[in-house]
């Protein structure tokens, strides 16, 4: 049975916007919207394409404008159609507070509100955003998330320490705080693979499948929406991870195989509908198994 009965609602979405390409709200937008989820899209900050494609104007949402837009969502007459919102990329503290506050007030109204937070900090590289906002997103946004769905270096981050195998991601996941944690780039179980690993009250699962080399940017924000879609259909827990890495899984492939230096999401709206993908499923031992022994 599932964790989360289906019902009609929309999805706030709060990420960055590019002119050009398929990430933070392009990605999340368009894969709710296929999946048939009403979205309401707030950008944090808007610039022409990833930064990974060189230097480029960056406009953020100035703070006093982005919290007067939270304000009106709070007061607005259609707020009862909310039913989830989904974080991600934040261009200063301020609105990471803002967005606390969004959430807080959400569960005033609705205690059963679904809340995603996509923690994006960095990757193996380093800090992409200044310690203040990945600070604001630690203490204000990850205590009121329902999932969270942080990449292994991001976890190993918040959780100051060093996480080589997936007992030790497990281990960090329970601490983050959220009832359901999703990790990529998870510790492989399978030679050349990659993982997304699960975390629950119920589950610790790992899917996995074969590592592309040199993806396309956007996966991490293409990964959260469609688990959250899937999660807010009713799916069993299990299903939906193996559906959503599924689903990203087989648009990296055909990104790549089209030489596309972005995912190209407006060919493949079938592999989010209807992946045929191949992905390991793996039950793990859950940490609350683990510390009896």
């Amino acid at each position: 049975m599932s964790d989360t009965p289906a019902a009609p609602g929309a999805v706030i979405v709060i990420s960055s916007h590019v002119v050009r390409g398929a990430v933070g709200n392009r990605a999340a937008v368009f894969a709710l919207e296929m999946l048939g989820h009403r979205v309401w899209a707030l950008p944090t900050v808007v610039l022409p394409w990833h930064p990974g494609h060189g230097r480029s104007t960056r406009v953020t949402m100035p703070d006093e404008d982005f919290r007067s837009i939270i304000d009106d969502l709070v007061a607005a007459p259609w707020i009862g159609e909310v039913r989830a919102v989904l974080s991600g990329y934040l261009g200063s503290p301020e609105q990471a507070a803002a967005v606390a506050g969004l959430v807080k007030a959400l569960r005033r109204r609705d205690p059963a509100l679904f809340y995603a937070c996509d923690p994006i900090l960095g990757d193996a590289g380093g800090l992409y955003v200044p310690v203040e906002i990945a600070g604001a997103i630690r203490d204000l946004l990850l205590p009121l998330a329902t999932l969270a769905t942080p990449n292994r270096f991001e976890l190993s981050w918040l959780a100051g320490a060093s996480l080589e195998t997936n007992a030790a991601i497990l281990d960090a996941a329970v601490d983050l705080g959220p009832s359901r944690v999703l990790v990529t780039s998870a510790i492989p179980m399978m030679s050349g693979g990659t993982g997304n690993l699960y975390l629950s009250g119920r589950h610790a699962l790992l899917a996995e499948h074969r590592l592309i080399d040199n993806p396309p940017n956007g996966t991490g924000d293409l990964l959260s929406a469609v688990f959250l879609a899937r999660l807010l259909e009713g799916l069993p827990e299990e299903r939906a991870l193996q559906m959503a890495t599924a689903s990203v899984y087989e648009i990296i492939a055909r990104s790549r195989k089209r030489d596309s230096d972005e995912l190209t999401l407006e060919q493949d709206a079938s592999s989010l509908a209807t992946p045929m993908a191949m992905v390991q499923m793996r039950r793990l031992m859950h940490p609350s198994q683990a510390r009896k022994k």
